[in-house]
């Protein structure tokens, strides 16, 4: 018994180290697989720390688990800046012993915890999770050898799951919430069963821009017969429900290629018409269980056929509902009377020869009839056959429906009826009339109603041609608290609609929100408004004001507005406009945008064409003032919060103005700088931001600027900037400026202030900071004072001389040309005298932080080190150096700021300093300015290729079409010449006439 216990324990030793030792050992070889298998698979940023990567033996015995942190995976090209996947913990179970002696890894199980998976499809239906790169090895033997892993999974799980689906081709969206999966099989073999089982605590879907489906509960559970040999999948036991909506699968789905095929049929389990008003948008919710039901239901539909690329399978869907009824307990009344029949068709899938058809739509809202029924062939060209007809009261549909916290009066009419051809040039023939009188709105949440609210629209257009439609607001009255509103508004023509219109009256959205809230938005304050216009559309589009009579006056008072998109807020105090046809006058504007205050007064022109058209910019002046801006406030990210500056992604410059702002502001705050009386002028046009003569106090120093930001080009946004500063201090400069921590790190270390004229032009990365490797300009720069100590540079010049006066030194009034090259600062010769020694220094600085400089310094002879003049012997031989009061030495700097390498190049007893120094410059410019125009040649030459090929297909698209033509002309003669020999054969076969036998051959 004894040596049974011991030798447990031993056991139990033996499996602890084995838990601690496996992944020590193991992890650089599971890494290594990892990242080898991305690359040759992943056509996609992958992104995770090697310190998130973990292993562990106990977690997932006798498999062990390899963890991933904080895993992101970001698309490519078109998706460059989506992210695909962000999974805070990725975990696999590897089989032990294929770790332990085998070529391949075996991943046994997937675990995913909380991850956010969005996938987007493109209009062009190039979609973000084609990410996998295609294989291109001949046999399957290559494919096996080609991995280092194997994928045995048995089971995966999702845990907290949220996924987001965008089809834009459709278009179709779909998002879930909490979503909880669980899936097994043995995938080892050909042959097996998958079982799954999915849940979702809100599942949303969308089409158009409709929802069809909100915030609804999923439970699904599949088990699915699975065939991997010949790629065929079939529905075997399922049961997949929506809220209490239960429907099932049958048949199969084949993808032994690209193509898939679909056999599927499906249909609900369950017949109550209760089931189906569980997915009707707005009627599930927590009191669901009480709403008492009648009626029966039945649903099924299939779906047929191939799916490749555009050709899309079959699919049809029939929905019948019989003597439907819903009461909710506390509401006296019922709908009731529910009929529906109707049936959604399309046998290749096609929109063309799609067909929804609405035979039957009935029910009572209480005492209130409501039918209507449709017939739609097609989805693109569509050909309409329908008509609705209700007559409401709206105070029987609150005894039906639940309008909790209003009461609502009222009789609403709507009379429709559309027959025709809806498409970009036709309409179908309509005659709609949809009326509202005495309309009655009390909210709980505010004392006075709306009253008096009547409104007669109509639709028609008897022609089916789109110009004739009319739509006429022929009235539109309301009274809240006393203050009333009114308007009309006519609108002839779809493409280039005439209109005619007026508001007028005080709207007082403090009240009106109070009656209908906002969701995620605030909005408060006084409107008097009267304001009218009539015209055509096509006169604004060719900017003919003078056809269009528009004007009135809008007065604000204590405009709040707070949203979710908006959560600084903005805040208009008071605000005065009159509008004519050209142009809008803005006067004493005063309020906030967040925390900054502001002033503002000026004109907007062709604000019409703005508003009504498109691609029709809004011009306009502006005068703008403050007393404090803080520009950090509206730095923000999605979620509403201030955002690193370092993650922003590139601004875009609006496209559609084109507007003058002229500022004056006493403080602005921006990042950690603070800009003192600013001024100046900021001109947008064309996504072009230009500023002109903006000067500002910073830093304890004077800026004047001038330049652009263009972000025609969203992908390369380009700038340029003239910039003269007076009297700011080194260290400043170089804790506010990432260009002068770039070029002239020395600038940390210096004592001094500085002043500069510099113009400088590139390109701006996706991060907002230039890309100094394409960075040009030029400049100089005028040291005021500056204390050189501590410097890296100067003391290993200092080291290597043995000249100890070289550590510390005062440079003043020093004028320093520099010029930027392709991303290197060049700096021009200058000189310096410290003591009686003359330094002559030149060279350049690289966006890398690499520095390449040569300093000529020339020191009496005795001044030099021992080594050094033995070197200097060497080289100018011992009589030489003896002989000569003063010797030139010529040092090369390289290396980086914080870690110079400094040598001895050469030295002379006759060579000026100057000399060596300017000539070793001027080469460095030489070469830099070489590269550069290589670059420019090389875009250049691109472009041209670019060109030529545009050039090239669009005469083979011309040589194409003439060829096409020639052949219609061809077959037009053919054609015109048979039925020409066609029309003399037919007179050749006609009988011969009658000679008329009732006249005589002569006259009488």
């Amino acid at each position: 018994m004894k040596k049974v216990v011991i030798g447990f324990f031993i056991f139990l030793a033996l499996l602890f180290a084995a838990a601690a030792l496996v992944p020590v050992l193991f992890k650089d070889k599971i890494k290594q697989a990892l990242d080898k298998e991305i690359a040759r698979n992943i056509n996609a940023r992958v992104l995770y720390e090697t310190d998130n990567v973990s292993l562990s033996l106990l977690r997932d015995f006798p498999n062990i688990s390899l963890s991933v942190d904080n895993l992101t995976i970001v698309g490519q090209d078109s998706f460059q800046t989506d992210t695909l996947a962000q999974i805070p913990s990725f975990n696999m179970g590897l089989n032990l012993m294929s770790v332990i002696g085998g070529d391949e890894l075996k991943v046994n199980s997937v675990t995913l915890d909380e991850p956010v998976i969005r996938l987007l499809v493109l209009k062009s239906g190039k979609a973000n999770w084609d990410i996998f790169i295609e294989d291109t090895t001949a046999t399957a033997e290559a494919d096996t050898a080609a991995s280092d892993f194997r994928m045995a999974i048995k089971e995966w799980k999702v845990n907290r799951g949220t996924l987001f689906y965008d089809d834009l081709s459709i278009p179709f969206g779909m998002a879930a919430y909490g979503v909880n999966h669980t899936g097994s099989g043995d995938f080892e073999q050909d042959v097996f069963d998958m079982v799954s089982r999915t849940t979702a605590e809100r599942l949303t879907m969308t089409y158009d821009g409709a929802n069809y489906l909100e915030n609804a509960k999923l439970d699904a559970d599949v088990t699915m017969a699975m065939d991997l040999g010949k790629s065929l999948y079939t529905f075997k036991d399922n049961n997949i429900r929506i809220n209490e909506f239960p429907f099932t699968f049958d048949g199969s789905i084949l993808m032994p290629e690209e193509a898939i095929d679909f056999d599927l049929t499906f249909s609900a389990t369950e017949t109550d018409f209760r089931n189906v008003l569980s997915v009707v948008p707005g009627m599930y919710s927590e009191n669901f269980e009480d709403i008492k039901t009648e009626g029966k239901l039945s649903f099924d539909g299939y779906l047929k056929g191939r799916m490749i690329d555009s050709l899309l399978p079959g699919y049809g869907i029939d929905l019948k509902i019989a003597e439907g009824m819903f009461k909710y307990p506390d509401l006296p009344q019922a709908a009731r009377n529910i009929n529906v029949d109707m049936r959604v068709d399309s046998k290749d899938g096609t929109p063309d020869n799609t067909t929804i058809a609405v035979r039957r739509f009935h029910l009572d809202l209480g005492k209130n009839p409501v039918d209507a029924q449709v017939l739609i062939k097609g989805l693109e060209t569509m050909q309409v056959n329908g008509n609705v007809k209700a007559n409401i009261d709206l105070e029987e549909i609150t005894k039906v429906f639940p309008v909790e916290g209003m009461t609502l009066r009222g009789l609403l009419k709507v009379d429709a009826d559309a027959k025709g051809t809806y498409s970009e040039k036709s309409m179908p023939v309509i005659d709609a009339d949809l009326n509202l009188t005495n309309g009655y709105v009390k909210s709980k949440d505010f004392p006075a109603p709306i009253q008096n609210l009547n409104m007669v629209t109509n639709i028609r257009n008897t022609t089916g041609h789109t110009d004739d439609t009319r739509i006429n607001i022929e009235r539109f009255n309301m009274n809240l608290d006393g203050e009333p509103l009114e308007g009309r508004a006519l609108i002839v023509g779809v493409d280039k609609p005439a209109f005619d219109g007026r508001i007028k009256g005080i709207l007082d959205l403090t009240k009106l929100t109070k009656i209908f809230p906002l969701e995620d938005m605030t909005v408060s304050g006084r409107i008097a408004a009267d304001v009218a216009a009539k015209g055509k559309m096509s006169d604004i589009e060719a900017e003919k004001y003078n056809n269009i009579t528009a004007n009135g006056t809008m007065a604000i008072n204590n405009l709040n507005f707070v949203s979710k998109d908006l959560p600084q807020g903005i805040r208009i105090d008071k605000a005065n406009a009159r509008f004519n046809n050209e142009r809008i006058d803005l006067q004493n504007m005063s309020g906030a945008l967040g925390k900054s205050d502001i002033r503002a007064n000026g004109t907007v022109s062709n604000y019409l064409g703005y508003a009504l058209a498109e691609n029709q910019p809004l011009r306009g002046t502006f005068n703008i003032s403050s007393n404090r801006f803080d520009v950090n406030e509206w730095m923000v990210d999605d979620e509403g919060a201030p955002a690193d500056a370092a993650t922003e992604g590139v601004v875009e410059v609006p496209a559609n103005l084109d507007v003058t702002l002229n500022m004056d502001a006493k403080e602005v705050l921006y990042t950690d700088l603070k800009l003192n009386n600013m001024k100046g002028q900021v001109q947008v046009k064309d996504k072009v931001a230009r500023l002109n003569k903006v000067t500002f106090n910073a830093l304890g120093g004077t800026f004047a600027t001038s330049g652009s930001y263009n972000t025609q080009n969203l992908q390369r946004p380009l700038f340029d900037m003239k910039l003269d500063v007076q009297n700011l201090g080194f260290k400043e400069a170089f804790n506010a400026f990432n260009t002068v921590q770039t070029f002239a790190p020395i600038a940390k270390v210096l004592e001094g202030k500085f002043s500069t004229n510099f113009a400088f032009a590139g390109e701006i990365g996706q991060d907002m900071v230039p890309v100094f490797q394409k960075l040009d300009g030029r400049g100089v720069i005028k040291v005021l004072r500056a204390a050189v100590r501590d410097v890296p540079i100067v003391d290993k010049i200092s080291s290597l001389t043995r000249i100890e006066e070289l550590r510390s030194f005062v440079i003043e009034n020093k004028m320093i040309d520099a010029q930027i090259i392709d991303g290197k600062l060049v700096v021009k010769p200058f000189d310096l005298n410290v003591g009686n020694m003359d330094m002559k220094i030149g060279g350049s600085t690289s966006a890398n932080g690499s520095i390449d400089y040569l300093t000529a310094l020339t020191v009496p002879t005795g001044k030099v080190g021992r080594e050094l003049n033995t070197r200097l012997a060497g080289l100018l031989g011992n009589q030489n150096v003896k002989a000569a009061e003063r010797v030139t030495l010529n040092l090369s700097i390289g290396g980086t700021y914080n870690d110079p390498r400094v040598s001895l190049a050469g030295g002379s007893v006759k060579e000026q300093a100057a000399d060596v120094v300017k000539s070793a410059v001027e080469e460095k410019l030489n070469v830099a300015k070489q590269q550069v125009e290589q670059r420019k040649q090389q875009v250049q030459d691109s472009l041209n290729a670019e060109l030529d090929r545009r050039k090239q297909e669009v005469e083979r698209k011309a040589q194409a079409e003439l060829e096409k033509k020639r052949q219609q002309a061809e077959q037009q003669i053919k054609k015109q010449a048979a039925d020409k020999v066609g029309g003399f054969l037919k007179q050749l076969s006609k009988p011969a006439a009658k000679p008329d036998t009732t006249r005589t051959g002569t006259n009488q």
